[in-house]
């Protein structure tokens, strides 16, 4: 039974055995895919430091619901991710600020509202896929962020991101990997003490910001009968009549932006990496694309009959889920199952290892789609699935995440087929990414599909 209510018998999170300065950051940092399993296996609620700073791991679907759903009002984003994000867009904004955002935005990744892009995101596929040669090899892993990225461009700021999707890629993989440095370094230098690393971060802020403030300045001189999430942002207006600020305009573009194509563009590369290693799932997924669409495109109304693909694309965020590891900060202290939780304690929830608890996905470590059929997935604990997290802070794109990748994955499969390159060591690389993608490249061999 979880609770919040005080009681008379408490009991203090107990720690794993590490370093008495150092506490766990050597292993969280190098090898925290392996790390946390590993601590999850000492307990379901285990407690580790990096450096100084306490975090407290509850690993059961039950806990997560509490903190996520029940209780989410007695938790923040917490100081360590403001820190790590550098700005107040509606990934960390917390409170009535955060419900007013949350409100502006909301009803573009509507169902209802996301249908008018599935065309988009077809007609994106099959410009980026004109490329790519029978024989050719190439790195899939680079190729879906330039997928998600020109997509998310075009869906939400009606700009085509076709033509500079490198310079803007690696200048906000900078900014994830100083975001991922922040959440995973004791002690961490100001951004406006001049390290050389702070240089660099900088300048691929500015770059970041100068694009996204030309197109708010275009937008102001052009505004025409649009749809995107930057003409609603620019329309909206607070209860005092006035428009939201430039900066906060940047902070929300910046925000959705940068999580609308990077936890997208992880998901579809591991799928392309399990389905070469599985090849039974890889033909069960052609035989269902090539039977439904008859060499036609895939649109919105495909979907119900691709069913397939969509819990292939889930079956994948079970094993590599974008975000795997979520943290709150206890507002007041809490009794969460008669352990004691102390205001401004950090805690963490992990898909990575919630995924892999063998009560809720026996033979966790296989790759199984069918675990997502509409009636296997009605079985599952509350909250023991949350690639998108879950609650009032759930991803707002989950839906319009769970349709690209829907998609993509039926436009790509229909027209092509991959195999990996021999001896490649593909793992995942926490270090210096945000979502959890695979370390370098990922080299298949591009077969044309008749």
């Amino acid at each position: 039974m979880v609770t919040s209510n005080t009681s008379p018998i408490t009991k203090a999170v107990p720690f794993t055995h590490e370093h008495f300065l150092l506490g766990s950051y050597k292993e969280f940092l190098q090898d925290r895919m392996d790390f946390l399993p590993r601590l999850a296996q000492q307990g379901d609620v285990m407690g580790f430091h990096i450096g100084p700073v306490p975090m407290l791991l509850f690993n059961k679907a039950e806990y997560a619901h509490y903190v996520l759903v029940e209780h989410a009002d007695d938790f923040s984003k917490g100081r360590l991710m403001r820190k790590a994000v550098g700005n107040n867009g509606l990934f960390v904004s917390e409170g009535a600020f955060h419900r007013r955002q949350h409100k502006l935005i909301a009803p573009v990744f509507q169902p209802r509202h996301i249908v008018s892009y599935a065309d988009t995101i077809v007609s994106y596929a099959g410009r980026v896929m004109q490329e790519w040669e029978n024989g050719a090899i190439i790195d899939i892993n680079k190729y879906m962020i330039r997928f998600t990225m020109s997509i998310i461009g075009k869906v939400l700021f009606d700009t085509d991101f076709l033509s500079e999707t490198d310079d803007l890629g690696s200048a906000i993989n900078i900014g994830l990997a100083h975001a991922v440095r922040t959440l995973t370094t004791p002690f961490t230098l100001p951004l406006n003490i001049p390290t050389p690393h702070n240089r660099h971060v900088r300048q691929a802020t500015q770059l970041v910001e100068a694009r996204l403030r030309q197109m708010i300045e275009e937008r102001r001189q052009n505004p025409g009968e649009r749809n995107d999430l930057l003409s609603l942002l620019l329309q909206a207006r607070d209860e005092d009549g006035q428009p939201m600020s430039e900066r906060q305009l940047i902070d929300e573009c910046m925000t959705v932006f940068t999580a609308g194509h990077e936890t997208t563009a992880a998901a579809l590369a591991w799928t392309w990496y399990l389905l070469c290693t599985h090849p039974e799932c890889y033909q069960k997924l052609q035989q269902e694309v090539d039977q439904e669409l008859q060499g036609r495109l895939p649109t919105y109304t495909n979907l119900p009959r691709l069913s397939y693909c969509l819990q292939v694309f889930k079956e994948t965020m079970r094993i590599y889920p974008p975000a795997p590891g979520i943290l709150r900060e206890a507002l007041h202290d809490l009794v969460i199952d008669g352990y004691k939780v102390p205001k401004g304690a950090t805690l963490m929830i992990s898909p990575y290892t919630l995924h892999r608890r063998s009560d809720a996905f026996p033979d966790p470590e296989q790759f199984q789609p069918e675990r997502f059929t509409p009636q296997q997935e009605k079985l599952l604990p509350r909250s023991a699935y949350i690639p998108f997290s879950d609650g009032p802070r759930i991803c707002i794109g989950n839906h319009f995440a769970l349709m690209e990748g829907q998609l993509l994955i039926a436009a790509i499969v229909q027209r092509y087929s991959f195999r990996l390159v021999p001896g490649q060591h593909i793992v995942p690389d926490i270090a210096h990414n945000l979502a959890l993608r695979p370390g370098g490249k990922v080299e298949v061999v591009v077969s044309t599909r008749t």
